[in-house]
């Protein structure tokens, strides 16, 4: 770590909390995006066109490198590309309707001159932005997707309700659903995969702003996970990682209909989700800065280490925010030997 980082880790670690909102609210003022200014949906470039190779799945995505999906013909991968990355894009979207509801929910109950109120306002309008211009792919990509499964979808309009009576549930809910798309958006940003631009623009907009959002989670239950007593605190070490599992495969597995549609078989849905070996790593690392928080939190005990492992996704806590995952970035090319 250089001086200059070193000097900048002891500024923010002596910040209070009201200090860090202020901070991030300042941020989001002067550093925003809007989805119809900052990306020129018109360029040629971004074009939605037939059988266009740039809609085939990059290795970095786990289908994109399974041999059932290298066996289809060229016309196939992209159609199933095309319909994957499409549904990614609505269940973003749908997602961020749920924190909207939730995030609403909360400040609505806030006190006057409450530096959560600005803070959490801003993120909505910037999760706002965030569905228009999940809509916008969705609406150009010509694809009808659906993002979540039927279930979910009947379920959502609920989740956000237990943002007052329960916030340090709602905001692990919050990291439930950002770590694992984040995770993966960075995945695509740093490959060299030539996948669409349109996507690249849009992932380049949320990964920015969403840094913002997941600092705020991780920051809000750092203030709030210890305002619930040893009782509530073991409740919620037992909770955190059953959260992060179910809502991981509500937004990481496809719907039923994806796989209906190309006729996938459930053999390799099976090993996609989460059998094969790469499979089991990219589960265990969407989740190593959860891991790292839960530590600081004091909620990984005996129990909840043994919940962590029966679920899947254990393994070491990252050594810092968003620290690559590099045992995926190296071994991929080898991920089906």
């Amino acid at each position: 770590m250089t001086i200059v980082e070193t000097e900048h880790s002891d500024a923010l670690s002596s910040e209070t909390y009201e200090d860090m909102l202020n901070r991030l609210s300042d941020a989001s003022v002067h550093r925003s995006f809007s989805p119809y200014v900052d990306i020129d949906w018109e360029a040629p470039e971004f074009q939605v066109v037939d059988n266009d190779p740039r809609w085939i799945l990059p290795e970095v995505e786990l289908l994109g490198t399974h041999p059932w999906y290298l066996s289809q013909t060229r016309e196939q991968q992209i159609a199933i590309g095309q319909y994957r990355q499409a549904n990614v894009a609505k269940v973003g979207l749908l997602f961020e309707q749920v924190l909207i509801r939730g995030f609403m929910q909360y400040v609505s109950m806030l006190p006057n001159r409450s530096a959560e109120f600005r803070y959490a306002t801003h993120e909505v309008i910037e999760e706002c932005n965030h569905t228009l211009m999940f809509q916008e792919l969705v609406n150009r990509s010509g694809v009808d997707v659906p993002g979540f499964g039927p279930v979910m979808r009947r379920v959502m309009p609920f989740l956000g309700l237990a943002a007052w009576p329960f916030p340090s549930i709602f905001f692990m809910g919050v990291l439930a659903g950002e770590e694992p798309i984040d995770h993966i958006q960075k995945s695509y940003l740093r490959s060299e995969s030539n996948y669409h631009p349109i996507v690249r623009g849009v992932m380049r907009i949320h990964v920015a702003e969403e840094a913002r959002h997941i600092s705020f989670a991780h920051e809000f239950l750092r203030q709030h996970v210890r305002e619930n007593g040893p009782v509530g605190k073991f409740f919620l070490s037992l909770v955190f990682p059953i959260i992060m599992r179910v809502l991981c495969d509500v937004i990481a597995v496809p719907p039923k209909s994806f796989f209906e549609t190309f006729e996938i078989p459930k053999s390799v849905k099976k090993e996609l989700f989460w059998e094969l070996p790469a499979s089991r790593q990219a589960l265990s690392g969407y989740f190593g800065d959860v891991r790292l928080l839960a530590d600081e939190l004091g909620l990984m005990n005996r129990v909840s280490r043994v919940l962590w492992k029966a679920l899947k996704i254990d393994g070491k806590p990252s050594r810092f925010r968003s620290e690559p995952d590099r045992a995926l970035v190296t071994g991929s090319g080898d991920a089906h030997a």
